[in-house]
């Protein structure tokens, strides 16, 4: 007889919640921008619902699919061979905003990076299912490190230093599950940490990001205004803050406040109140993700779990530190709440695929 599965009602509630909750912050950040720059207040909400609700489709087929069929091994290898190779083409397309990240299709725009995440969760899962007993091993070491070399190199090659560095930390997440020697994380980032301050140290304008966290008020009008701003607009929020839509930093004082900067805009328009529920939000997926993964039959489900947990929780925080001026300066999208088509088809996906294993968890 086949085994009845119990849907994590919890975990489904929680995306689907953030979703249209960021799909409202959305609107709310966006509408006086959009109506001045592309003649419609609902220019970025009803592209952004056009993004949520493939990511909802998504999300529903996934999650009903059993994860083993991700497993095979011409999804594995397909979906990593197509995600390499966008990452190179990328490369080779014209900059927007002085970046190789987006491929333009018409009016739309696809981030590849963004792919490459499910993409590289997939691979070391079935990868390190197969190497289970061999997981010190140089030749399983080696595989992994030269893939997460290569994946990073590409994205910071598009000027990506904050993706690059959550490819790296999901990485570093899966094969701690795995099992893998405290003493290669030592010698991973022996390496990481110096290369990763070179890639800070050649491009002038992440040194710059770098000094201002330090002292963001040494050029309040300059470099340091969009950290101040946000500071600004999270204490002017205080406990309950000013009510949605009422926001007054979004209005040209925040730089993206739909994008990047959106927890600012909540911080301000939902007051500490708002801010602490999106954090409870995501620790609601931390919960369920480690939960998944700790009941999860198999290894690959183990690895799988923790993997998609990992790139969703991680780059909340990233996004949040730096709002909150305990990071410097990044871009990088609040997942499922901020502006962004692949980010949000992606997270939702991610979270389809982590349903599917939390349903078939024991």
């Amino acid at each position: 007889m086949a085994k009845h599965l119990k849907n994590d009602r919890i975990l489904f509630g929680a995306v689907i919640a953030m979703v249209f909750f960021g799909l409202m912050m959305v609107f709310s950040a966006s509408a006086v921008i959009a109506e001045r720059a592309q003649g419609s207040p609902y220019f970025f909400l009803i592209r952004q619902g056009g993004a949520a609700a493939a990511g909802l489709l998504g999300m529903i087929w996934l999650m009903q699919r059993d994860y083993h069929h991700f497993r095979h091994p011409a999804v594995v290898f397909g979906l990593l061979a197509l995600s390499l190779t966008a990452l190179v083409v990328v490369l080779f397309v014209d900059r927007t905003a002085n970046t190789h990240r987006f491929f333009r299709i018409g009016p739309f725009s696809i981030q590849p990076s963004e792919f490459a995440k499910p993409a590289l969760i997939l691979f070391l899962a079935y990868f390190l299912e197969r190497r289970a007993r061999g997981i010190n091993e140089l030749r399983t070491i080696g595989t992994a490190g030269v893939l997460l070399a290569a994946m990073a190199g590409l994205v910071l090659a598009g000027r990506d230093l904050g993706t690059a560095l959550v490819l790296l930390i999901i990485g570093a997440v899966i094969l701690w599950a795995a099992g893998l020697n405290w003493r290669y994380f030592a010698i991973g980032a022996a390496v990481a940490v110096p290369l990763g301050i070179i890639a800070v140290l050649i491009e002038r304008y992440r040194v710059d990001r770098f000094l201002i966290f330090l002292d963001p008020w040494k050029d309040p009008l300059g470099k340091g205004f969009q950290i101040i701003q946000a500071m600004i607009a999270v204490g002017t929020g205080g406990w309950t803050g000013m009510g949605l839509m009422g926001s007054k930093q979004k209005l040209y004082y925040l730089p993206a406040p739909h994008t990047d900067f959106i927890y600012a805009v909540i911080s301000e328009e939902f007051g500490l109140l708002g801010a602490v529920a999106v954090l409870i939000s995501f620790g609601v997926i931390l919960w369920r993700g480690t939960r998944a993964a700790l009941r999860a039959p198999d290894p690959f489900g183990v690895y799988l779990a923790v993997g998609l947990t990992a790139m969703l929780v991680c780059q909340a925080l990233i996004n949040i530190s730096v709002v909150l001026a305990l990071a410097p300066t990044k871009g990088m999208p609040l997942p499922l709440i901020s502006y962004g088509g692949s980010s949000l088809v992606c997270a939702m996906w991610g979270c389809g695929m982590l349903l599917s294993v939390s349903q078939r968890a024991g």
